[in-house]
């Protein structure tokens, strides 16, 4: 199969500066038509709620602080239907009151939600909410907990009146990707993502030279597509209804104009951290490629047995399966690949093929992705944030993508300190785009007001250095606030029997020195992010606290989080020396200590 070079981006960059030479490491379109802020269309009112865009399009605020906002969708009168989550995933913070589905209406046509109304079920009634919603035949459908449940929504009606129905029930909650986005077509056919448990179908999840699973018995219930009738009530989850399979995590659903199926996939985590002997460190944050594919019945999209390697730009054997670090194929020649293929790790969230008419003529049919942003690119920056578009035509891309909206992030790009994290994409009646972030409950609408001046394709202007994470192109060591800063490291508290010097080196290891991967769950300033907590409030859940403890759950990894949705594998999935390791607890120590008096 022959796939669409759509570049390798700001990571290639990043490498450039590093002195390594990539392989087919040209630059996208969203590098070389990048533009400053200064070329912002002046016609904004405001500042796009601190988003950049391209020439010609302009962002309101439609809502912000409504939850964790997940996937959304809008209705024909424009009322936007938005579906919110809780749980682990977000540390289990509290959620806002009410019901975790919301209906946001513009009363004034001013870009504004005036109207905000909570319905479903709620944290009183034992729900978690969920990710996946749709709209068919006059009803809405959304996901609570495991079930896709359907509301009919009265004529007139802002939000439904009567309880729900269940269409499925049963869906796998357990493991890493416990949520279902999922999408209706115009038959009713109901496709329901349910993403693998595990990163890689491991013996023992996230560890270090774990083998496979063979056969990987998660296929038969997990990382693929199932479908289910949307006009049909009291469905239940099995085997048996399996569309796809192959398919590691496939967030983002959309349908092209023709009926065909699209799905992102996010690719897997931790080449490098779990096959050092295969992989070099510098590998581990650029494979494997993030993926759109194409869906069709009854085909097998590679994983757990392989991946995509964007630098290739073809499927290769997954070393947990006999891989030798990326040139063995074997039976990944008879899986499907991707149409296009994006940055490794940006985490694609959701997808909406471009169908209005608002936007010129150049997005007709194309793609806008949104990408969630990277946890695991460490010790390099991490990348994503954004929401790209990928010009699309008969199915496949023709052309590079572009970042079209930048700047989510804000000042730094971690899931722990993002101020906004891009999850959620539909097109309304009217043409604009809206995108939700499940980090702080924003939703923007973006328009398109730049005339016929603007016909093209264009990438939005690069975020400003005090908005956007402008030390991308910096050494390691030059993007973390607290690095190379002795004062700080030496006021730390040092525990009986260890010494300064190994609280010192303990903070190099855990931001990346050695192959140390910690600020990658924790948080370059350790307190914590939703794949880990705070390493900074003295709070103890594997051991009372002490040095041997820290090092004995460091050396040996939580298999089975008890607040956290992903395991951590020993060493954190690295190859410490014995010597970074006691380094590494010694810091940890004095992080969890230093408030102590």
């Amino acid at each position: 199969m022959k796939y669409r070079h759509i570049g390798i981006g700001r990571a290639a960059k990043i490498f450039l500066i590093f002195g390594l030479v990539l392989a087919a490491s040209s630059p996208s379109l969203a590098e070389t038509q990048r533009k400053t802020p200064s070329a912002q269309a002046e016609a904004c009112p405001g500042d796009n709620g601190r988003i950049t865009l391209p020439r010609g399009f302009c962002a309101t605020v439609f809502a912000d602080n409504v939850g964790h906002a997940r996937h959304l969708v809008v209705a024909s009168n424009g009322v936007v239907y938005v579906n919110t989550w809780s749980g682990r995933y977000y540390g289990n913070d509290k959620p806002p009151a009410g019901g975790f589905l919301l209906a946001l209406q513009d009363i004034k046509g001013d870009g504004h939600a005036d109207v905000i109304k909570r319905f479903g079920d709620s944290a009183a009634d034992g729900s978690h909410g969920g990710t996946g919603i749709a709209l068919y035949n006059g009803a809405l459908y959304a996901e609570v907990n495991d079930r896709i449940v359907r509301y009919a929504l009265p004529s007139g009606a802002l939000v439904p009146t009567a309880p729900p129905e269940v269409i499925v029930s049963g869906l796998p909650l357990t493991g890493d990707h416990p949520m279902h986005p999922f999408a209706i077509d115009q038959q009713g056919n109901l496709f329901i993502d349910l993403g693998s448990a595990t990163n890689s179908c491991q013996v023992q999840n996230r560890t270090l030279n774990s083998p496979g699973s063979n056969p990987c018995t998660e296929l038969e219930t997990r990382a693929g597509t199932w479908r289910y009738d949307a006009n049909r009530t009291g469905q239940h989850f099995s085997p048996a209804e399996r569309f796809a399979t192959g398919i590691r995590n496939g967030e983002g659903f959309a349908f092209d104009v023709a009926g065909g199926l699209y799905v992102t996939q996010h690719g897997r985590d931790q080449l490098s951290e779990n096959w050092p002997k295969l992989y070099r460190p510098e590998q581990g944050p650029n494979l494997p490629a993030e993926e759109l594919l194409r869906l069709e019945q009854g085909a097998d999209y590679g994983w757990p047995e392989c991946y995509f390697d964007g630098i290739q730009e073809k499927l290769v054997l997954a070393p947990e399966y006999g891989g030798d670090g990326g040139k063995a194929i074997g039976p990944c020649a008879q899986k499907q690949g991707p149409i296009a293929f994006f940055p490794a790790h940006w985490a694609p969230n959701d997808l909406a093929l471009y169908d209005g008419h608002q936007f010129p003529d150049a997005y007709r049919g194309g793609a806008f992705i949104a990408f969630h942003g990277s946890w695991n690119r460490a010790p390099y920056p991490q990348e994503g944030y954004n929401v790209v578009f990928q010009p699309l035509a008969d199915g496949k891309p023709s052309g590079k993508f572009v970042v079209f909206a930048d700047g989510f992030a804000g000042a730094v790009k971690e899931p722990g300190r993002a101020a906004h994290r891009p999850t959620g994409l539909a097109v309304g009646p009217d043409g604009a785009l809206y995108i939700s972030d499940d980090a702080h409950g924003r939703i923007w609408r973006v328009t398109f007001s730049g005339g016929a001046a603007v016909t093209g394709i264009e990438a939005a202007p690069a975020p400003s250095a005090g908005s956007a994470a402008a030390g991308n192109v910096e050494p390691p060591e030059g993007i973390h606030p607290d690095a190379g800063a002795p004062a700080a490291v030496a006021s730390l508290p040092v525990p009986p029997g260890a010494t300064a010097a190994q609280v010192a080196r303990g903070e190099r290891v855990y931001h990346g020195q050695g192959g140390g991967t910690c600020e990658g769950c924790h948080g370059s300033n350790a307190k914590g992010t939703p794949l880990a907590p705070d390493l900074t409030r003295g709070k103890w859940v594997w051991g009372d606290g002490s040095l041997a403890a820290i090092t004995r759950t460091i050396a040996g990894g939580v298999p089975n989080p008890k607040e956290y949705r992903s395991a951590m594998p020993p060493m954190g999935g690295a190859q410490l020396s014995h010597s970074d390791l006691e380094a590494v607890a010694v810091y940890v120590w004095a992080l969890g200590h230093q408030n102590v008096h």
